[in-house]
């Protein structure tokens, strides 16, 4: 498979976190590879989106967010989990999706219905940081055969501070997906033994 193209990434953060859904996630480590088919995304569109990581400013942690498109930007949370996203937009413009979930496709044998779980399930770290997804470490690409999903629209998760950017409709998911980091449960478990 080839990974997308760079001008996939110079487009709306919006487009991009919609149209990702049903594509692969894909990292290709010590010749082992990993892929899970992208089930649920949040945008961000720092600086002013309050939610987002640039509305700080350019820092070190930030910088690749105002770096090229079709970068990935990987950062650490609650001091344990590790989280990916794509860097969209062109240079200068803090703009990222997160991907939040992916169903496993190759590889993957761990849980992936969360941004920290789908990182540890595919061992993307923050060694990645900064990783050109055009390249062939770790890369997005359209499978052979294209399952169509259910696109449901939501505001995003764990960002309350954000005041009025909080309720924001930008997650979007697979409305059929178990993997998907809300579902109950009980629904993943039954949707998982079928």
């Amino acid at each position: 498979m080839k990974a997308l193209p760079r001008k996939f990434y110079c487009r709306e953060a919006l487009d991009i976190a919609r149209e990702l859904i049903g594509l692969h996630l894909v990292h290709l480590s010590n010749g082992k590879r990993k892929a899970g088919r992208i089930v649920e995304t949040e945008a961000y569109k720092g600086p002013q989106d309050l939610a987002s990581h640039a509305s700080r400013g350019l820092t070190p942690r930030t910088k690749t967010m105002f770096g090229p498109p079709g970068r990935a930007y990987i950062y650490l949370i609650y001091g344990f989990w590790n989280c990916f996203n794509v860097v969209v937009r062109e240079e200068g413009v803090p703009h990222a999706v997160l991907v939040r979930a992916v169903e496993p496709v190759q590889g993957i044998t761990d849980k992936t219905w969360g941004p920290g779980l789908l990182c540890k399930a595919m061992g993307i770290g923050r060694d990645l940081n900064g990783e050109d997804l055009c390249g062939t470490r770790l890369w997005i690409e359209k499978p052979k055969i294209f399952k169509k999903s259910t696109i449901a629209r939501a505001t995003r998760i764990g960002v309350d501070y954000a005041k009025h950017w909080a309720r924001k409709p930008w997650r979007f998911f697979d409305a059929s997906s178990p993997y998907v980091s809300t579902t109950t449960a009980s629904l993943r478990f039954q949707a998982l033994k079928k």
